[in-house]
């Protein structure tokens, strides 16, 4: 049964079409992947179907007391109550139902014998409704929502008000999943979950039993937690069945009967099916630990990789980067990490995994002199500099114009490499002549990220340092930034909850237990 119908939608702001001739029907039991490039009219489609705006043509129908829950990266709980009690008042049934349960028991022992018969009728009752409301299990579905988000004892019981705004973007996608509505609307679920989290919601949403329509750039998670992808695409909706991975191949068939209308996309979309097909061979082979790279030397050039290449050609760097050595840090208590030690050299391509609050993001605080080591040393070696996409991010010029922000910083490849592939590889990273020239202060937050991933790949320092760079990228620009990062010479930190990315990208893991070990190993392309 569809619950939710999209019957020729229009949309439409002032003189820019953002949706036309739309059709779409969300059924129960669907799960749908929604794509499209930053900026093509994703949150406007969700905001449609939530009733936040109305169609310039067309009709949105939703069934008649139809629930809807609305999860964004930009939600946020508040409120002085701690997550267990705002997930508990989710069930006001069960607590009442409970309480008169409660009532009865202590009745049941001062009553004669018609009113015994009267309360012991209403106990059976009561049972059965808390049967219906699956009321005996709510806590444990409670405690398993939490546990799986990564909500350890501390945080349960604090005021939500009390907590950052990435545990509170948690908490509100706890609520929605415990709440459990007909269709759930999630927009980028995965931003602040680490990959155990991820590839918990994963499995969930795969058994979920109503309808979803997910918002996502995790190419990974969206093979395993939809089954038809809806693209937005030149103001029409297209869709594909299956996951991400049979997207890529149904519309890479698609467009080549088509005349391209974006530069490189069948090129792109190439790289993504040979990518799915590296990862299926590095899983059958995952004991043998090969390297994804020897599959990637093997892909033949393409003209990305021409342009990518010829902007690297005079970056030279040395062989030797940065020696790690026996360093410890914490922040009272039990170290992060411990006595850990590991080079960088060039071509090394390391990313860093583990659960949340294990220490990854300190990792690169120290390396990158953030902060300093509580112990043992960091030996940069002579000439080798590094670029912290954390520090862009926090250092962009808000009055500058994004053209003259990537090409007047110091040492950058802006200047050695010809004007004409550097714009065309800022138009890979989908940056129109009209963006160029705005001040960036004017610029949404994923075109914002997309200076600074820009400027750091721009910027000739021998180590590129990136913490979540495809949080706020869309897919196409996710793709350049990974073909970029495989043809830079010198070495790559990472820190990134992605599968897909980790395994088209790295070829060494840092992965922190939480207890304080750091385990090294090779990147088998089967995260």
């Amino acid at each position: 049964m569809s619950l939710i119908r999209l019957n020729n939608v229009g949309m439409q702001f002032d003189d820019t079409v953002v949706l036309r001739e739309a059709f779409l029907k969300l059924r129960e039991g669907d799960r749908v992947g929604l794509v499209g490039r930053n900026g093509t009219g994703k949150t406007t489609f969700l905001e449609l179907i939530l009733g936040r705006q109305e169609p310039t043509s067309g009709t949105v129908d939703t069934n008649l007391g139809l629930s809807i829950g609305y999860f964004s990266q930009f939600s946020e709980l508040e409120g002085r109550l701690s997550v267990v009690e705002e997930l508990s008042n989710l069930f006001p049934e069960v607590h009442a139902t409970q309480a008169r349960l409660d009532t009865i028991g202590e009745l049941l022992g001062e009553a004669g014998d018609d009113e015994m018969t009267r309360l012991l009728t209403e106990q059976a009752e009561l049972f059965e409704r808390m049967d219906a409301l699956d009321g005996w299990s709510y806590e444990n579905t409670i405690d398993t929502v939490l546990t799986r988000l990564g909500f350890d004892a501390d945080r349960r019981v604090l005021p939500v008000d009390q907590l950052s705004g990435g545990w509170r973007n948690r908490a509100a996608l706890a609520r929605i999943l415990v709440q459990g509505p007909d269709v759930l609307l999630l927009d980028e679920p995965t931003n602040f979950l680490d990959l155990a989290g991820v590839r918990w919601i994963e499995g969930w949403l795969q058994t979920y039993p109503g309808a979803v329509l997910v918002v996502s750039h995790d190419r990974q998670f969206l093979d395993g937690a939809v089954t038809r992808i809806v693209e937005i695409e030149n103001r029409r909706l297209h869709e594909y069945e299956g996951g991400y991975s049979a997207y890529v191949r149904a519309k890479q068939t698609r467009i080549k009967t088509l005349e391209r209308q974006f530069a490189h996309e069948e090129e792109l979309l190439a790289y993504e099916a040979e990518a799915s097909d590296a990862r299926r061979q590095a899983v059958k082979e995952r004991g043998t630990a090969r390297k994804l790279a020897d599959i990637k030397k093997r892909q033949a050039p393409r003209p990305v990789d021409e342009i990518i290449t010829s902007i690297y050609a005079d970056l030279h760097v040395s062989e030797n980067l940065v020696q790690v050595e026996g360093i410890t840090k914490g922040f009272g208590g039990d170290p992060l990490f411990e006595d850990l030690s590991f080079s960088l050299h060039r071509g090394d391509r390391v990313a860093v995994v583990g659960a949340n609050g294990s220490g990854k993001s300190t990792l690169l605080d120290v390396l990158t002199e953030v902060t300093e080591p509580d112990a043992g040393r960091i030996v940069w070696r002579k000439g080798a500099g590094f670029v912290s996409y954390n520090r862009v991010v926090d250092e962009l010029d808000l009055d500058d114009t994004v053209a003259h922000f990537i090409s007047a910083a110091p040492g950058t490849l802006a200047f050695s490499a010809t004007k004409k592939n550097v714009n065309r590889f800022l138009t890979m990273l989908q940056f129109s002549e009209a963006e160029l020239k705005r001040k960036i202060g004017t610029l949404s937050g994923g075109q914002r990220a997309r200076v600074a991933i820009a400027s750091c790949l721009l910027s000739g320092a021998s180590v590129i340092v990136l913490d979540e760079p495809t949080n706020h990228l869309d897919l196409a620009s996710a793709q350049v930034m990974e073909r970029a990062l495989i043809h830079f010479p010198g070495a790559v930190v990472v820190v990134s909850h992605d599968r897909f990315f980790i395994d088209k990208v790295a070829d060494r893991l840092l992965t922190f237990d939480g207890s304080g070990a750091v385990e090294e190993s090779a990147a088998t392309g089967a995260l």
